[in-house]
């Protein structure tokens, strides 16, 4: 298993738990989500940026 930090650009949504579905469906392109956190919002351009950490790979 290995971890990585990322970070993602998400448009806003309507509504908290719409945004929280698409960023976390954005994150699992990446890997499992451990942790993630919206760091700044840019109203201008109806967009958020998201810190993660995710995993990839197996325990073996």
């Amino acid at each position: 298993m290995t971890t990585h930090f990322i970070t993602a650009e998400i448009d806003l949504q309507e509504t908290p738990t719409e945004l929280q579905q698409v960023i976390e469906a954005e994150l699992k392109k990446q890997g499992e989500p451990l942790r993630w956190a919206i760091t700044s919002v840019n109203e201008e351009q109806q967009k958020a940026t998201v810190e993660a950490v995710v995993t990839t790979g197996s325990n073996k």
